[in-house]
């Protein structure tokens, strides 16, 4: 009798380790398009003194750059050669930020709902829509030369008359058909290894944080594609329009319609190109839009939509169970290369060396941009967040002070 007992509590017991261990995950929560549901950090399990630790420690190191974006553009980039803007500024906002935990909002500050320049964060965007078109297969390959993917470019609002100075000159841009340039992959335009040459929208690829030394600027041997790292604003603007010449469509509303409308992002956000980026697509003036706001420009958007986006490569692309981009190109987008083992594609930064941020873990990566702006992204905590107007010394900071949170 004592046998069939224990025979019986050993199977009831076997039952009830199996139904548990058969208990579905909860699904995680994602948010709708006008609704985020927000909980309080104790309610999310995190220490609600450091949470608020966090964010004074941001205002107490915003970036020292003035609120002008224009201003502040005269006392940086502007010094450089040509360096004059040709896109649009707009004051920027106060220190802003969301934390988003296993896709809930447990804290935001400043101005979340505030449309301010993202310089480089744009870079993401960017990239994204260029891995939109090889899951599409309108790009084969991230291997391929770009060269095969863009014809001769008309720019749009010429002359009608030419006048006898610009007879033979060439009509079109071919800004992929040096013996340089054709030789380019995707892949290397993708990870700011190309070394493209030439000049764009009248900014040459030598004036773009130019070396210090002026003999190199105009005849110095180009690098061998893929060899060496170099964060050039003219070369992202090259895969732009490439990018553009591909989906024969603006790149805003390709990433409008398969990214930003599907996570709910507002209508509020405006990706913008430069006053003289302009060509003749299928007979419509399009806008080849930039990849930052180096000269002006590039993504304005505010911290809610930048946080969706953020959360929407947390979960490799997948929103609330559809895969909007696919899981290889977000692994893809991560993967560093030995000329700079830090940088993935455009603008994924990686803390492989935890040199930026060595509070964080080496698994954690950053959409970048200057001024400073960051999305955050943590796959271990789940955790997403949106810092807007940091000093860049500071940021380890703040990802420091969130992260103690987490040990309550």
């Amino acid at each position: 009798m004592a046998s069939k007992l224990l025979f019986l509590f050993v199977l009831l017991s076997t039952s009830a380790v199996a139904q548990k261990k058969a208990a579905p995950k909860a699904s995680p929560y994602f948010p709708t398009t006008h609704e985020w549901l927000r909980k309080t950090p104790a309610e999310m399990g995190l220490a609600a003194s450091k949470i608020q630790e966090a964010i004074s420690y941001h205002r107490e190191n915003e970036i020292k750059n003035p609120r002008s974006m224009e201003q502040s553009h005269y006392q940086s980039f502007g010094k450089e050669p040509f360096g004059y803007a040709v896109g649009p500024f707009a004051d920027r906002g106060e220190p802003t930020g969301v934390i988003v935990y296993k896709g809930y909002i447990v804290a935001e500050w400043g101005e979340p709902q505030r449309v301010d320049i993202t310089h480089s964060v744009t870079k993401s965007f960017l990239s994204t829509v260029v891995g939109l078109a090889v899951d599409k297969g309108l790009i084969n390959s991230v291997n391929d030369t770009v060269a095969g993917y863009v014809p001769p470019i008309e720019l749009y609002n010429q002359p009608v008359t030419r006048s006898a100075d610009d007879f033979g000159k060439p009509e079109l841009i071919t800004p992929f058909q040096t013996p340089h340039n054709r030789s380019l992959t995707w892949d290397h335009m993708l990870r700011q290894t190309s070394d493209w040459e030439g000049t764009l929208w009248g900014k040459p690829d030598w004036a773009d944080r130019p070396d210090a030394d002026p003999a190199k600027w105009l005849n110095r041997k180009r690098n061998l594609p893929g060899a060496v790292y170099e964060y050039n604003d003219v070369r992202v603007n090259a895969l732009a329009l490439a990018a553009t010449s591909v989906w024969r469509k603006p790149l805003p509303q390709v990433l409008k319609e398969n990214i930003m409308d599907v996570i709910g992002a507002s209508n509020t956000w405006r990706w913008m190109g430069y006053r003289n980026s302009w060509i003749v697509l299928d007979g419509q003036a399009v806008q080849s839009v930039s990849g930052g706001g180096h000269w002006g420009g590039g993504m304005f958007i505010n911290a809610f939509d930048m946080a969706r986006f953020g959360l929407l490569t947390l979960n490799k692309g997948n929103w609330n169970g559809r895969q909007l981009i696919s899981e290889q190109w977000i692994n893809q987008s991560r993967t560093p290369t030995t000329a700079q083992p830090t940088y993935g594609y455009m603008n994924y930064f990686l803390n492989t060396d935890k040199k930026l941020l060595p509070s964080a873990s080496a698994t954690s990566y950053y959409h970048l941009g200057n001024g400073t702006n960051m999305i955050y992204v943590d796959t271990e905590h789940e955790l997403v967040m949106v810092v807007r107007w940091i000093d860049t010394k500071a940021m380890d900071g703040i990802v420091k002070r969130v992260l103690d949170a987490f040990q309550k």
